[in-house]
């Protein structure tokens, strides 16, 4: 098992000088056991290395060091697609079932399967869902225009599955089970990345395959998996491209006679980065997620604001003394050109189908209540665009109209109130005391985890404030990106299930305060890292301690996702036990 021990390691980007000499009361402590945290080099500080598993484990295991090291190399990969198999089996696993229109598919599903076949969303006729599942083939596509109030891409996803299998419930979830099923590929990827541990990295993705609320969600066909898929896409390319463009910094950096690595103000405050790919396709996959349901423009705002601080702090680390004003000279343009236009622009493109079938809903409104506008020089298509999204922003935010199932976001983390998505009781059950049977669909995510997730993101802020870790500053803001902007519109109905879209960076504040209960890895240490490799009981110990004790938490969540199982698939089963499982008022 390997770690990244926070405990033991400096913020990357604090920036230290290196080679400081102890104080007198630091060589005094030293005679009562006080090891001083070690100096981390600056190649190590702008480029980390990933973390290797200690020698025991293959010896335990009794394989061969030259198995051993291809086993490492082949675990990169290896694990994560092992981890994203279970999750993909989990998913599609009776994916057809409940065999109904369940919660808001009543909408994507018909107006995805209308936009694939005829490039706009169509009026559709009350009552028609029976139909639906009884001979989608008998069911003509509407072609009066219907009002819809979210962008087009996530829609033309759904539609894809559609296209695939067919206007049926496996049809309409196919897709949003694929996406569901690659999250878990890409958070334990990003994961391995951000921890610089292939252990940590499938954790983090192990926990995100057992979360009821995304794995619900990936069985469903609605909009917020779709958007959380692409802003975790947009994330990891923001990583990579943290990644890269240290590198490069380190790779231009001075090396002294030494063969240490040197930080220079010059070089730190002048080198231009060059091209960045990976940014560019964050801004693609953050206006993709904005062309899904407009939550995500927050998003963009928050991560560019995120990427253009890791550039900070890799000037100063390199070197720079006034790294702000390198990063505005140097990297903030290209930041902003990157990202913003490109995700405005990727916007536009998601309605081509709105824009060249003429028909659908507003699409002539330049051309008959607009017309005469001072605004008139512009394409008719897009100042209709624009009053479409006009009206759809006025729609949102006046959406007050009380719901069964809303919640307010305060109680989201403690999963307050969950949304039941498909209800069904059955009588003559035998099984039961009562003698019925329920079968529900429940978003909620894995309450042990979601618990847990509390006290990680506390952890998660300390890390952050405190010990100026970018990784926690990271994991926060994909949160705080997700969740905060929610609480400027609580008079709107809202629901828990929009969480959906931060779920993966809970898991990796729950991967990171496990990694600090199992501590450093042998050998990374602090006592490693001065030169002392004698023995260590007393850390060997309270490393064993502590794998023990993350090992039980992890179970206890995989044993929890197993026991709300039922819940998670529309099973029935017995009232009594479906009632055991009721944890709190509030979840009926």
């Amino acid at each position: 098992m390997t770690s990244t021990a926070p405990e033991t390691q400096r913020g990357q980007d604090a920036g230290d000088p290196l080679g400081e000499q102890p104080t007198s009361w630091q060589r005094r402590l030293r005679r009562f056991g006080h090891v001083p945290r070690p100096e981390t080099p600056l190649r190590d500080r702008l480029d980390p290395p990933y973390t290797r598993p200690g020698r025991q484990v293959w010896s335990v295991l009794a394989i061969p060091p030259h198995v051993a090291d291809r086993l490492v190399r082949w675990s990169g990969w290896g694990g994560p697609l092992l981890v994203t198999l279970v999750a993909g089996l989990l998913r599609f696993w009776r994916l057809d079932q409940p065999n109904a229109v369940i919660f808001d598919e009543t909408y994507y599903a018909k107006d995805a399967w209308a936009l694939v076949n005829q490039g706009y969303e169509g009026s559709w006729p009350k009552d028609v869902d029976k139909l639906i599942l009884k001979d989608p083939s008998s069911v003509p596509i509407p072609t009066d225009p219907g009002y819809v109030v979210h962008p087009p891409v996530g829609k033309w996803i759904i539609g894809f599955g559609e296209q695939l299998f067919g206007f049926t419930p496996f049809g309409w979830r196919f897709m949003v089970a694929v996406l569901g099923t690659i999250s878990v590929l890409l958070l334990c990827r990003i994961g391995r990345r951000l921890f610089r541990s292939t252990f940590l990295g499938c954790l983090a993705g192990l926990l995100l395959a057992v979360d009821g609320l995304h794995f619900v969600m990936s069985r469903t066909a609605l909009l917020d998996l779709i958007v959380m898929f692409f802003v975790l896409a947009a994330f990891g390319c923001l990583v990579v491209d943290r990644d890269r463009s240290r590198r490069r910094l380190a790779d231009a950096l001075p090396v002294d006679e030494d063969g240490v690595l040197r930080p220079d103000a010059r070089i730190a405050e002048t080198l231009r980065l060059g091209w960045r790919p990976w940014r560019l396709g964050a801004g693609v996959m953050l206006g993709l997620a904005f062309a899904t349901k407009w939550n995500g423009l927050y998003v963009l705002a928050a991560f560019g604001l995120m990427t253009v601080l890791w550039d900070v702090g890799a000037r100063r680390t390199a070197g720079a003394v006034r790294p702000y004003t390198a990063v505005l000279r140097r990297d903030l343009v290209p930041a902003f050109f990157s990202t913003v236009p490109v995700a405005i622009v990727t916007y536009v493109v998601s309605w081509t189908g709105w824009i060249v079938t003429d028909k659908g809903y507003y699409r002539n409104w330049a051309a008959t209540e607009g017309k005469g506008s001072s605004w008139s020089w512009l394409p008719d298509w897009l100042r209709s665009l624009w009053h479409y999204e006009t009206q759809v922003y006025d729609f949102h935010v006046g959406l007050t109209s009380g719901h069964t199932y809303e919640s307010n976001p305060w109680s989201w983390l403690v999963l307050g109130r969950p949304v039941s998505y498909f209800y069904e009781e059955q009588t003559g059950c035998k099984e039961s005391s009562t003698g019925k049977c329920a079968a529900e669909v429940l978003a909620i995510g894995t309450p042990l985890l979601w618990w847990l997730a509390c006290f990680a993101l506390a952890y998660v802020v300390w890390r952050w404030l405190f010990r100026r870790d970018w990784r926690a500053g990271a994991i926060a803001c994909g949160v705080a990106a997700g969740w905060v902007p929610w609480f400027f519109y609580q008079e709107r109905t809202i629901f828990l299930f929009y969480a959906v879209v931060f779920v993966p960076f809970l898991c990796l504040a729950v991967t990171m305060l496990l990694g600090a209960i199992v501590g450093p890895a042998a050998g990374t240490g602090a006592r490693a890292q001065l030169g002392l490799t004698g023995n260590d009981p007393t850390g060997e110990r309270r490393r064993t301690l502590g794998a023990i004790a993350a090992g039980v938490l992890v179970l206890l969540i995989i044993w929890n996702f197993i026991y709300f199982w039922p819940l998670y698939t529309g099973t029935s089963i017995p009232e009594d036990l479906w009632r055991d499982r009721m944890w709190l008022d509030t979840w009926v």
